[in-house]
């Protein structure tokens, strides 16, 4: 049986809780030879899925396509967050094809500049809500432009597109810089402040204390025996920012 899907789209993004650290997860780090087994594991502790689209162009590799969103589409209950980590020339076109499969979320790179602006227009005309993600390298400010647009601020704390790296020491300051962005543009109840990359247990409650409100979980989740004990610790860390 196919779980209902309540909401979707903005609606679903508007109702994740506020009052505690989200599990987004993964599903780079799935088993993609039992993508449902996965998920029916992953069912009863996610908040919302992370699924990865890379043009081997932006980042070093090839990942993921909308047919695979449009099959994880169906197998959840939950949102689900498109990550595309595109050229600038072709982010609108991804965008819609990602709707289209199902995604709730989509978030484009600042780096993208006026086209990832367009993009988070054309994303909210097809009924989905936008985010936008910085590279490491990228200057926080570069955000500014996409504060008033965005329900989702992510901050990569490792190298783009390279799995298994350590947490950059800049992160941490970095999400503090952005809360104080969304702080000055009166938008700090609106967005969700996420961490992506370099999440282990140890970077986590650091993650949490600097503001995140959500992290992107890997192997950290899936590489855990006992998820439902993963997820009340993650669930019980703190912020200052409560």
């Amino acid at each position: 049986m196919m779980p209902s899907k309540p909401l979707s789209g903005p609606a679903a993004i508007a109702a994740l809780p506020r009052n505690r650290l989200l599990g987004e997860f993964s599903l780079w780090s799935a088993d993609l030879a039992n993508m449902e087994t996965d998920l029916k594991r992953i069912e009863p502790y996610v908040d919302l899925h992370h699924i990865d689209v890379a043009d081997a162009r932006f980042t070093p590799g090839f990942l993921f396509f909308p047919d695979f969103v449009a099959r994880i589409a169906k197998s959840t209950a939950k949102p689900i967050h498109v990550h595309l980590m595109v050229e600038a020339e072709i982010v609108e076109e991804q965008v819609r094809q990602f709707i289209e499969a199902g995604a709730d979320l989509v978030s484009v790179h600042a780096e993208n500049g006026e086209a990832g602006l367009r993009a988070i227009a054309l994303i909210k005309t097809l009924g989905a809500e936008a985010g936008v993600v910085l590279r490491l390298e990228t200057p926080v400010s570069a955000v500014k432009p996409f504060l008033d647009q965005v329900a989702f601020v992510t901050l990569l704390g490792t190298s783009i597109g390279v799995k298994g790296q350590s947490l950059s020491e800049k992160a941490c300051d970095r999400l503090l810089e952005a809360r104080a962005l969304l702080r000055d543009a009166n938008r700090e109840d609106q967005v969700i402040l996420a961490a992506d990359g370099g999440i282990r247990e140890q970077t986590v409650p650091l993650l949490r204390a600097a503001g995140a409100q959500t992290v992107v979980l890997g192997s950290l989740a899936f590489g855990d025996k006992d998820l439902g004990s993963r997820i009340a610790w993650l669930h019980g860390l703190e912020t200052r920012f409560q």
